[in-house]
């Protein structure tokens, strides 16, 4: 009987919390995959609870490239099935200015609350071989350079190396403590993306809050994340227009990243994928791995 042949998978942010678990879920099923980060292979103590390497990780191939200038990663597309991007900012550096004393609150936070900010160059327009830079006087990294560009540039990428499947790491929502502009860009992201290549079948998921034991700190918030969500729900969902990702139901970083990788499986997810369905396709995979 002939063998399956092993999947090939690029990992853009492969190093990070959640990109370390999708690479992790892709190896258990014998696929090859790479991970492209700036740093290459992870700081393990960031991402798992140990800082020795997982024995898994020698199943991943730990590239470095930058994410802005696609020279430097390009030529790891080829041939690829799928390709992720998970990457992306969740504070400017402005905002993180503020929290850290370095910026007057007032001035620090009206630039990070402003309802627009400086692009890089049109990721559609950027000619070959073409780094994507920050455009504004501070050159800081952006809601729209990161979480916009990079995206789109990347699918791009894929594109023109006939990557069949395309999945960027969203978000289910804002929150009241973060500029519009987070979830904005991601939403602006998904909608160039599937609009701009039709061929590759791109899928969106909408994560929620995602923590793990390894990141004590995210134990506490993903409670009271949890908490907010049974509130929410108790009254129809009518709070989600406040609460924004605190009234969504947390999920364990590992089962977002198994979603991930069912999701690639199954040729039928397309399009925006909610957390209900991310939950789902989360436990079917686990289930899988129980046979």
């Amino acid at each position: 009987m002939a063998q399956a042949v092993k999947k090939k998978l690029v990992v853009c942010g492969g190093n990070g919390f959640l990109g370390s678990r999708i690479c992790k879920a892709a190896a258990a099923r014998g696929w090859h995959v790479t991970s492209i980060s700036r740093s290459g292979e992870p700081s393990w103590s960031s991402v798992t609870s140990s800082p020795e390497p997982p024995s898994w990780s020698k199943s991943v191939s730990w590239q470095k490239g930058d994410i802005l200038n696609p020279p430097t990663y390009n030529f790891y597309l080829e041939d690829a099935d799928a390709v992720v991007h998970s990457m992306g900012i969740l504070l400017e550096a402005d905002y993180k200015s503020v929290l850290q004393g370095k910026e007057s609150p007032w001035s620090g936070l009206q630039r990070a609350f402003s309802s627009t900010k400086d692009r890089s160059q049109n990721p559609l327009d950027r000619k070959e071989g073409e780094q994507l830079r920050p455009q504004g006087k501070d050159s800081q990294l952006t809601y729209e350079l990161m979480n916009r560009d990079s995206a789109i540039s990347l699918a791009k990428e894929a594109s023109s190396h006939s990557v069949p499947s395309f999945i960027y790491i969203s978000a289910a929502a804002g929150a009241p403590i973060l500029p519009a502009r987070y979830i904005s860009t991601k939403r602006e992201a998904e909608s160039t993306i599937s609009t701009t290549f039709p061929r590759m079948r791109s899928i969106f998921i909408r994560a929620p809050f995602m923590y793990d034991s390894s990141r004590s700190f995210t134990m506490p918030l993903a409670a009271l994340t949890g908490m907010g969500a049974i509130a929410n729900s108790l009254v129809g969902g009518r709070l989600t227009w406040l609460m924004g990702a605190g009234g969504t139901k947390p999920l364990k970083a590992d089962l977002v990243g198994e979603a991930v990788v069912e999701a690639l499986d199954d040729e039928t997810v397309q399009g925006p994928v909610e957390v209900k369905e991310i939950e789902a396709l989360g436990m079917r995979a686990w289930r899988k791995g129980m046979l």
